[in-house]
């Protein structure tokens, strides 16, 4: 069996890679990254840090998701990242991902900040969502 965080960020950009909404905003093939290659262009998605905590119940196991996804953008504004953060809460909040090994009980969008970076020109957004999963 496979881990379940590594499932949940599989199926996570699987999802993403393939939403017309991301593709719109960061590009087709959309610029979505894991590593971000050099010289990368903007804006750009990344599958950022996650958390995974035991979510076991009496009787059943599972784990419980934190995972955050990354915007950065140079457009001039916050506009830009506001749009993509929205994107990818729509295409994430209450969807029902295939997990190998695991399956989604539940993934909600939490919160998403919007901040300028200290370069005075790279604008930053990041969607913060839940996810409990359990064992197949």
């Amino acid at each position: 069996m496979s881990s379940a965080s590594w499932a949940l960020q599989q199926a996570v950009f699987a999802t993403l890679s393939v939403n017309d909404g991301i593709k719109d905003l960061v590009g087709d093939p959309p610029r979505l990254f894991d590593a971000v290659p050099r010289a990368s262009a903007f804006p750009y998605i990344v599958v950022g840090e996650d958390a995974e905590s035991n979510w076991d119940t009496a009787t059943e196991a599972g784990s419980e998701h934190s995972l955050a996804v990354h915007i950065w953008s140079r457009a001039g504004g916050r506009k830009e990242i506001k749009l993509a953060a929205e994107a990818v809460r729509d295409a994430l909040h209450g969807a029902s991902l295939a997990l190998d090994g695991h399956t989604l009980v539940d993934l909600r969008h939490l919160e998403s900040d919007f901040t300028r970076e200290n370069d005075g020109e790279t604008f930053r957004a990041i969607v913060r969502f839940r996810a409990v999963t359990e064992p197949e």
